[in-house]
């Protein structure tokens, strides 16, 4: 059966701010993206999925939108933009736009106006609230600043803002906001995108009564970060299942919504079929393997018997019932392989083993731009080099509550925002091609041994392993139909599983830096023999004429990665 079109893609994330600058001024922008539509093309990627490039003060690095229908300044014109659409459509390629409705900013003109009195007629646009005892309305911590509420002196009234006090939520039980919203959406569709990547999308619809969170504060002025309390209310589902009956399902587009706090029966009711809401959501479960008890910033050692764990409870438990979406990294995640692999003596074949997992898992694979590089952490000296408004309030707050600047900076070497956000490099000469200018946020130093030059130029490169991938994913229906059949599971060094569809596939993934030996038996028991056909490899000496159907079956190099055809 022919699938949808979005089961068989393989999207890379565009970053605007960092992938290419065209006019020197340091700020990646359209005309920089339209000049490497080629090198899009060479990748073998077929979806685009961009960040925002939307009117925007900036903020939050353009989730802070001002003006829905216009591109940002920075970024270019809108005809740049239809240049962008037109030159993807050209090459066969589709657009995904991101959709940022949870809030806008506050220097949209409907908060501008809301905010003008009590009595405003945009006022029942964003959620207002008087003060409880002199202080907030409840006990909600943002992810951005201490309280998720302001004070506005003008009106004597509190805004929420789950993210930036820049960052107005919406007051989605308002039919007018459901309405303007709608049209926007309808209004880009119409422009030729192909679909949308829906920001927070769960947070949409507030829980009754916004009362307060039960459970202890998580800052120390009392407030308590408790996004389980709000996200995934059913009100947020009458709303989704709305807009496709009224929007979405008017078109041939994909859409997947970024939802935090789901598990994969509170996912199933985003992306069954016959609920009629989403195609895919990404999930945050994997992105949790790392954290500690205080969250994200407290980063302790992750055994890999919990991240199969992870890996297989999402893939047996939307199957049959949803699809998923695969991703080690975004704008939002540090570097995959600082993360999950070895930046330094294993970079190469690290990088390439996580990009097979993600590429022989059933969803659609995410990359990430510069994953395809093996692009690493970087790790500035000082906070002042950092520009993600997150890392910032981190620093704050782990000050407030005694933590020294050394434990702080470790912590977002290992995991702040901006890890992803230094500029793409394409060669090794000044600025690594991203600008003649000054870059808005340093570069990675690194780039003169990382950049699209050098891969390009290395046939061992990880680049030129990412095009095989992709060519393997295409040349073989069971990556994309086949069901995830999980091997080994308690093994602490490899990750064993087969794809079984039209073919049965085998992947082994020896996920540690030390040769990793197995039995006959286990070797049998997941089903290698030595009549099975390698097709992939990281290491280059495997997959060579003389080696392709003999490479040792009990002996495992460190960070290895082998995609096996089983014969019957």
């Amino acid at each position: 059966m022919k699938q949808p079109w979005w089961k068989e893609a393989v999207v890379y994330q565009i970053y605007p701010r960092s992938f290419q600058d065209s006019n020197g001024d340091g700020i990646g922008d359209l005309p920089g993206i339209v000049s490497r539509l080629d090198y899009l093309n060479d990748l073998g990627v077929n979806v685009i999925w961009l960040s925002p490039v939307y009117e925007s003060p900036n903020d939050d690095n353009g989730y802070d939108i001002s003006n829905y229908y216009g591109i940002m300044k920075d970024f270019g014109t809108m005809a740049d933009w239809k240049s962008l659409l037109n030159g993807l459509h050209e090459r066969g390629m589709k657009l995904v736009m991101d959709l940022v409705v949870n809030h806008t900013s506050d220097e949209h003109p409907w908060f501008i106006e809301s905010r003008k009195a009590q009595t405003s007629p945009k006022r029942e646009f964003y959620i207002w609230r008087p003060p409880r005892n002199g202080k907030e309305p409840n006990n909600w911590a943002s992810f951005f600043s201490p309280s998720a509420w302001k004070f506005d002196p003008a009106t004597g009234e509190y805004y929420l803002h789950l993210f930036s006090e820049k960052q107005p939520d919406l007051n989605w039980e308002n039919p007018q906001v459901q309405t303007e919203i709608f049209s926007m959406i309808q209004w880009w569709l119409d422009q030729g995108i192909d679909g949308f990547r829906m920001d927070v999308i769960n947070f949409i619809g507030k829980p009754a009564g916004l009362l307060d969170s039960p459970r202890a504060p998580t800052h120390p002025d009392g407030y308590v970060h408790d996004p389980s309390f709000y996200a995934n209310q059913p009100f947020t589902h009458t709303l989704l299942h709305k807009l496709n009956r009224e929007v979405l399902s008017l078109y041939d587009v994909m859409t997947v919504g970024e939802t935090p706090e789901v598990t994969p029966e509170t996912a199933s009711l985003y992306v069954a079929p016959d609920r009629q809401e989403l195609n895919m959501v990404f999930q945050f479960e994997l992105m949790g393997v790392d954290a500690g008890p205080n969250g994200k910033w407290d980063v302790q050692p992750w055994k890999l018997s919990d991240f199969k764990r992870l890996v297989s409870k999402w893939q047996t438990g939307l199957a049959g019932r949803g699809w998923n979406s695969l991703y080690l990294s975004n704008h939002d995640q540090p570097r995959q392989v600082s993360r999950f692999g070895d930046d330094k003596q294993y970079r190469l074949e690290s990088a390439k083993l996580l990009a097979t997992l993600l590429h022989t898992l059933q969803g659609t694979p995410y990359i990430y731009q510069g994953e395809e590089l093996g692009m690493t952490n970087v790790a500035f000296p000082r906070l002042d080099d950092y520009r993600d408004l997150e890392t910032f309030h981190f620093a704050a707050t782990a000050r407030k509550q005694g933590y020294d600047e050394s434990w702080i900076m470790n912590a977002i070497h290992r995991v702040s925002r901006d890890n992803a956000r230094t500029p793409m490099p394409w060669n090794s000469q000044k600025n690594a091609g991203f600008t003649t200018g000054t870059p808005w946020i340093d570069l990675n130093p690194n780039f003169s041994n990382i950049n699209v030059s050098q891969a390009l130029a290395d046939p061992n490169s990880v680049l030129r392993y990412y095009q095989a991938l992709i060519r393997l994913r295409r040349q073989e229906p069971t990556v994309v139909v086949g069901t995830y059949v999980p091997l080994l599971e308690n093994h602490e060094q490899l990750f064993v599983y087969q794809r079984r569809g039209p073919n049965t596939l085998l992947i082994i993934l020896n996920f540690c830096g030390q040769t990793t030996r197995w039995s006959v038996n286990e070797a049998q028991a997941v089903g290698l023999t030595p009549h099975a056909i390698l097709l992939l490899s990281n290491y280059p000496d495997m997959v060579n004429d003389s080696a392709k159907s003999s490479p040792s079956l009990s002996e495992f190099q460190p960070w290895e990665a082998r995609v096996y055809r089983l014969e019957s």
